[in-house]
């Protein structure tokens, strides 16, 4: 059984790593701030939650498992809202969203 918890464990800990991965590859690759805003926030948001359900496991029914449950609340509450706040700061500012096709085809 311990085996079994250890081998989901890593699973969850190296998926929940490869998500933010693509998410920051992503945050490098998209075109504009609002999709890269959407990059950012998703994986910021499944990441932690792959990562710390991952450690949880591992870590058994203990006080570091309460203080990883915590912490995964944390994040599942401020992610969203930091998220949604950055979004709402940009709109008011002016950032305009740019139009389909790549950005080496509107240079042209």
């Amino acid at each position: 059984m311990t085996e079994l918890l250890s081998v989901v464990s890593t699973l969850l800990v190296v998926s929940g790593g490869l998500f933010v991965l693509v998410g920051g590859i992503g945050l490098l690759r998209f075109p504009d701030l609002f999709t890269r805003m959407h990059a950012a926030s998703v994986t910021d948001a499944m990441g932690p939650l792959l990562i710390l359900g991952g450690l949880m496991l591992e870590a058994g029914w203990s006080l570091a498992t309460a203080k990883l449950l915590i912490i995964l609340v944390f994040f599942l509450f401020t992610t969203p809202t930091a998220t949604y706040a950055l979004a709402n700061a940009a709109t008011l500012a002016g950032a305009a969203k740019k139009s389909s096709g790549t950005p080496e085809e509107k240079d042209s």
